[in-house]
């Protein structure tokens, strides 16, 4: 089958040398069993491309299932892919076969791959090598026969280097490498793509497909396609529901394309106190970026102290005068306290204001002449564990109590900590 003909028949357009090499990689492949790691950006049309393998392998009258890694909570995820038995868990009240066991015989394209749990990456590594997996909550092995077609729009590598991805898992799924081509490096793509979206359009709505001047024509080659095929579906539906006219000139195209498209690098949206994170690990994040910036902050602070002592008499200034508003005026005019516990204050006495039975401490040359900085970790997964062992010894290893103080269900303690290898 030639690749004109694979095109035809999955609705894809284009002829750009990186989309047809795409294409004969993904042909080549289909006839065998290996597993296959789909690389790409969002919109892309990663899953045209299992839909290709699939089809033209001997596995194209048996089953295939697409799973998006990303959209399975941490929690149930292992029950999706492998099953569980009757009580395995809280809400198990029958037993369920996975996707692994379903579709055996045939193909599961799993999507964001690079968002899975660790744990359930050594259970995928297992079905990979031997064809084995248990169901949760059972210690019975059992056989399937799945390809696996993996896809990614992360670097994958990077997330190995980082420990957020099994090294070995990756070099499994990366048996043979496709990487799909972003829109932005298949320039001589964009019109032709746009002009089989404005036809579909208009044919769905009962429209006269639009007509682009020389103008609109580069400023559309020209965009910095973020979302790729996708996003330039979404241009050209607009401009064919909403234009009032059919020419479209470079001022009218200007309308519907971003402005300021931004930059690529990821951003963290305000969603809000229920929905603000999608899971404990991104709360950890946030609370040890923010742990890191306080503690260089106070790093600085006292730096600069040491670098010039002057400033320390400023800084006791200015707790004096934060504390003298706390006081009021008496008889005599000499402040009162008016907070228990704390000495009077005598004359132009500079520790006047020390709690009653504390001697002040005096830092001289010698004391601040060496002084030594401490890199600290800041490997995740370390603080994430040093928090479960502080959790665990302040409830005196109650499992229950320290899961509600992290914030996390019981399940996703135990296990995190047959992950992290932690004695209770």
């Amino acid at each position: 089958m030639d690749l004109q003909t694979i095109k035809n028949r999955f609705g894809i357009i284009g002829n750009s040398p990186a989309l047809n090499h795409a294409l004969n990689t993904a042909v080549q492949v289909a006839g065998t069993d290996l597993t296959v790691l789909i690389v790409g950006e969002s919109g892309v049309g990663k899953e045209v491309f299992s839909q290709i393998i699939h089809a033209l392998s001997s596995r194209k009258h048996n089953p295939f299932i697409a799973v998006n890694c990303g959209a399975i909570p941490e929690g149930t995820i292992d029950s999706e892919l492998f099953g569980h038995e009757k009580g395995a868990f809280t809400g198990a009240v029958d037993s369920r076969k996975g996707y692994f066991e379903t579709v055996s015989g045939g193909t599961i394209f799993m999507d964001e791959i690079g968002e899975m749990p660790l744990g359930t990456q050594a259970r995928l590594l297992r079905v990979l090598e031997t064809g084995e997996f248990i169901r949760v909550g059972s210690s019975k092995v059992q056989k399937t026969d799945v390809r696996v077609i993996a896809a990614t729009n992360r670097e994958l590598l990077e997330f190995t280097q980082k420990g957020r991805f099994r090294e070995d898992l990756y070099y499994r799924l990366s048996t043979v490498p496709i990487r799909v081509p972003a829109l932005r490096d298949r320039k001589e793509d964009v019109l032709l793509l746009f002009r089989k979206f404005v036809v579909d359009f208009s044919e769905r709505y009962k429209t006269t497909p639009v007509q682009l001047d020389e103008e609109a024509k580069t400023l559309l080659i020209n965009h910095n396609w973020q979302g790729n095929v996708r996003e330039l579906k979404n241009i050209a539906e607009q401009i064919s529901v909403l234009s009032t006219s059919t020419h479209i000139t470079g001022n009218d195209m200007r309308r519907f394309l971003p402005q300021n498209p931004g930059s690529r690098l990821p951003a963290v949206s305000n969603l809000g106190p229920a929905g603000e994170f999608a899971n404990e690990r991104e709360i950890l994040y946030k609370l040890f970026f923010d742990m890191k910036k306080d503690v260089t902050e106070l790093k600085k602070m006292f730096l600069e102290i040491l670098q010039n002592p002057s400033l320390a008499g400023s800084a006791a200034n200015f707790t004096r005068d934060s504390l003298m508003s706390d006081f009021h005026p008496a008889a005599d005019n000499q402040p009162i306290l008016t907070q228990p516990g704390l000495a009077q204050p005598a004359g132009n006495n500079q520790h006047a204001f020390l709690p009653t039975g504390s001697q002040p401490v005096l830092l001289h040359d010698d004391d601040i002449h060496h002084h030594e900085e401490v890199e600290e970790s800041l490997n995740i997964m370390d603080k994430e564990k040093e928090l479960i062992e502080k959790a665990l010894k302040k409830h005196k290893g109650k499992r229950r109590d320290a899961s509600l103080d992290l914030g996390i269900s019981e399940r996703t303690l135990y296990r995190k900590l047959k992950e992290y290898d932690i004695e209770e």
